[in-house]
């Protein structure tokens, strides 16, 4: 009589674990934003977190969104449009959108701060990805100074692989060519460096995201205004030459008569060809 109180007794608390269990594993896991999220001392190392809902660490891919400004301007508050366009095309994505220190008087926090800022920022969120439920698979977006900053950070200072795809919105990819363009080219560049060319070449090369392009660089589409006297054509046809050179697998989409920036209905259009690139390329 005694065995058989001692199997109820087990059976019985297997049944109650069980049913303790069930609420939180049919529980359903919504979407979620997160807005400022620190990710070092400074106040604008901070980011917004947009989680879907359904969401898992094993499929659920983040697109990592940086804003522009050359480097001494701009806020992730104007990429907001961007992700919310995104957000609609490609719902189970999730996405952060990236502030970075930005270089004050030619002397404060210039390069390679915004680069550093990204890899912090990156490295950041991928240390979350078990508490955020995501997987640590990357597709990194920016326009002008941030496609130059996804660029960089896509093709440099990503060992582990993390990055399927990089989306670049008219972002400078040669430094050193960019410091030949002009004189808006170079007092913006001295701005974010706060040295010429001539007083520290290291840095132009170091920061050229060309110059760390390999056959295993990843899938990358750029986005080019044809009348763009801010970040010239050139700068878009040297990155899809040097990605050429490499055999990595990429896309140069021209607008000929728009210039640093879309408008109308090219707007649209640059959204749908970077969702259908992503869709291709990242699985």
């Amino acid at each position: 009589m005694m065995r058989y109180l001692i199997i109820l007794l087990i059976f019985g608390s297997q049944i109650s674990c069980s049913k303790e269990k069930d609420p939180e594993d049919t529980k359903p896991i919504v979407s979620a934003v997160y807005t400022n999220i620190s990710y070092g001392s400074d106040a604008l190392q901070v980011m917004d977190v947009y989680l879907p809902e359904k969401r898992n660490v094993k499929t659920t891919k983040t697109i990592v969104v940086i804003h522009g400004g050359g480097w001494v301007g701009g806020d992730k508050t104007e990429m907001t449009i961007l992700i919310d366009s995104l957000q609609k095309r490609m719902k189970n994505y999730a996405f952060i959108n990236l502030n970075y220190r930005l270089a004050v008087n030619n002397s404060i926090n210039v390069f390679p701060s915004q680069e550093n800022d990204v890899k912090s920022g990156i490295e950041f969120y991928l240390s979350k990805s078990g508490e955020y439920l995501v997987s640590k698979d990357l597709v990194v977006l920016g326009g002008s100074a941030g496609g130059h900053l996804a660029l960089l950070h896509s093709y440099k200072n990503d060992p582990e692989k993390h990055v399927k795809a990089v989306v670049d919105f008219f972002g400078p990819s040669n430094l050193v060519a960019a410091w030949n363009d002009g004189l808006i080219q170079q007092l913006v560049l001295i701005g974010a460096i706060g040295k010429t060319y001539d007083q520290d070449p290291q840095i132009y090369i170091q920061s050229s995201p060309v110059n760390f392009i390999t056959a295993q660089t990843p899938p990358t589409i750029a986005l080019q205004g044809g009348q763009d006297f801010v970040v010239l054509p050139a700068q878009s046809q040297i990155l899809i030459n040097k990605l050429n050179s490499a055999g990595v697998s990429n896309q140069l989409v021209l607008y000929p008569a728009d210039g640093h920036g879309f408008s109308g209905p090219n707007t649209i259009d640059a959204y749908n060809k970077v969702q259908s690139f992503i869709e291709q390329h990242v699985r």
